[in-house]
């Protein structure tokens, strides 16, 4: 990720209600979650839901789906993931042990599963 895309992203969720928005969406992966449920869960106007959900969506951290009459609206996660690496890529200056605790309290999230042969 370049600082650019970076300096977007988070510019998109230096906004409560769109930091609110991008978590709970990120929670309901993979399913996605309706534009109208992230408003009514988050108690936001639709009109001003849809404002925020654009903002997410041009900085790449959020995309739509139709499905039927209803706007579906999915994490991206690589750009998550892109994110918090640009963020962390030069961790402690270089010095690994430094971040192990940061590692640590990542892994619990999100254990690797394991592939059956």
């Amino acid at each position: 990720m370049d600082q650019e895309k970076a300096i977007l992203a988070l510019a998109a969720l230096a906004q409560p209600t769109r930091l609110q928005a991008f978590n709970l969406i990120v929670r309901h992966e993979p399913e996605g979650v309706p534009a109208g449920d992230v408003a009514k869960m988050l108690a936001v106007p639709q009109n001003t839901m849809s404002s925020h959900l654009s903002v997410l969506a041009r900085a790449g951290l959020i995309r739509a789906e139709r499905r039927s009459r209803l706007m579906i609206y999915r994490a991206e996660l690589a750009v998550l993931r892109d994110l918090t690496l640009y963020l962390v890529n030069d961790c402690c200056g270089g010095k690994a042990e430094l971040c192990e605790p940061l590692i640590a309290q990542l892994t619990p999230c999100c254990p690797p599963q394991k592939v059956s042969s």
